[in-house]
């Protein structure tokens, strides 16, 4: 297996295109480096709730809060760090092959996910013992 590390997460500006009437941001071809085949969002997840924990053995995912904050915490099975989502016009690029972690969702945020592939069962790694093994 390829060994994804820490290093390999991005942070990916979003082009914006401001205007007095507000603010527009564009996902493009050329924003992300996949095709996306997959979209889905996040919201009303209590301040006290998680969500994520769990790897992909395949699939890249960008994530974006379009709305409100949350913390997104990245484990390549030997090194941690934590980067909190605020601005809809940056993506957290997440490669295959790292834990990840969502906590601290403030009122009202939204979590957009576009993802390189559909939805598979098979490509998820859920139990993170099971990740330890896979990275070795």
């Amino acid at each position: 297996m390829e060994h994804t590390t820490i290093n390999s997460v991005k942070l990916v500006d979003i082009p914006k295109i401001k205007d007095v009437r507000g603010n527009l941001s564009v996902v493009e071809k050329d924003t992300i480096p996949f095709d996306i085949k997959r979209v889905y969002y996040l919201y009303d997840v209590p301040s006290d709730a998680y969500r994520g924990g769990h790897a992909h053995k395949e699939q890249l995912e960008l994530l974006i809060a379009l709305s409100g904050s949350f913390e997104v915490t990245l484990d390549d099975g030997k090194s941690k760090r934590s980067i909190i989502l605020n601005k809809p016009n940056k993506g957290l690029l997440i490669p295959k092959g790292i834990w990840r972690e969502l906590q601290d969702f403030s009122s009202g945020s939204v979590c957009l996910v576009l993802a390189s592939d559909v939805f598979d069962e098979e490509d998820y790694i859920r139990d993170y013992n099971d990740f330890l093994s896979f990275k070795d």
